[in-house]
């Protein structure tokens, strides 16, 4: 049994170097004939003309802010959720509402793109409209909107369960001292549960860069160096499907641009998701001794 389970280990981890090096080669093979440093520092990405150029900082500028903007969304909802689940509502209530909640994270993303595009993009043009502002139908904060909808699922669960884990003495012992409810839960028990509340934070980061299909329906396929979430705009994970599902030869620096793409957004979420672990074993290990 041991070596069985060791050896589903194993191969998890071979499958995501095998991941990493496939990547890898191919990425190589980009940056030997497109200038790496132009590649991270350039404005302009025009792939498939005769003076092709791939400087990718639209990409990631568009990738950046569509990320934040979901954040921005889905942290408060998500970490109030989990503090009325684990700390306020009765445990009916709770079984009822956890649920419910989750359910979120398990509609299609493409579902997710249509309420972006048909009703919530042009709900926002009407609003802007109305304020005398100009804005596209297709823009980054329709995109950016749904997806922290689509992540807070992931953000309140898994912080209701870091808040719920904080041993129940601590919460006794604050409220034996004089502090109110809230303000147990404000100075004692988030500022314990603050490590497992980033992670959860973290790995919802790492679902919304990942994201393709918001992007495409709400957002947009224009790489456009912008900072007004109100333009159109696009991401790392959109321009990697359109690189690979255009007509030019695998060999070609278009296709193997999409590659290098895969490239930074592979090192960008492995680092969010060791940034994670580490956090969650800093948990774990402050308040091993506290449950014992």
């Amino acid at each position: 049994m041991v070596w069985l389970l060791a050896g589903a280990t194993l191969i998890t981890t071979l499958t995501t170097v095998g991941i990493l090096f496939s990547i890898l080669f191919e990425a190589i093979e980009f940056f030997k004939v497109e200038s790496f440093w132009y590649f991270i520092t350039g404005t302009e990405w025009t792939p498939g003309v005769s003076d092709a150029k791939f400087g990718a900082v639209p990409i990631f500028t568009g990738t950046i802010i569509i990320t934040l903007i979901a954040l921005i969304v889905a942290v408060p909802i998500g970490i109030n959720i989990a503090i009325y689940l684990s700390e306020y509502a009765s445990g009916r209530v709770r079984d009822i509402a956890k649920p419910i909640i989750e359910t979120l994270a398990g509609i299609p993303t493409v579902v997710y793109g249509f309420f972006a595009a048909i009703t919530l993009a042009p709900f926002i043009v009407n609003v802007c409209a109305s304020f005398g502002v100009e804005a596209s139908f297709n823009n980054a904060l329709a995109s950016g909107v749904v997806m922290g909808i689509m992540i807070v699922p992931i953000i309140a669960s898994l912080s209701d369960d870091v808040i719920s884990s904080v041993p129940d003495h601590m919460r006794k012992g604050s409220l034996a001292l004089g502090m109110t409810k809230s303000e147990t839960i404000k100075f004692i028990v988030l500022p314990a549960a603050l490590p497992g509340i980033i992670s959860a934070v973290l790995l919802g980061i790492s679902r919304a860069i990942g994201e393709t299909m918001i992007v495409v329906m709400a957002a947009g396929l224009r790489p456009n160096l912008s900072f007004n979430p109100l333009d159109d705009m696009t991401t790392v994970t959109v321009k990697i499907v359109e690189a690979l599902t255009g007509d030019s030869s695998f060999d070609s620096p278009e296709t193997l641009s999409a590659f290098a793409l895969g490239l930074v957004l592979f090192v960008l979420t492995l680092l969010l998701n060791i940034v994670s672990v580490m956090m969650i074993r800093k948990f774990k290990e402050k308040y091993k001794s506290s449950n014992l």
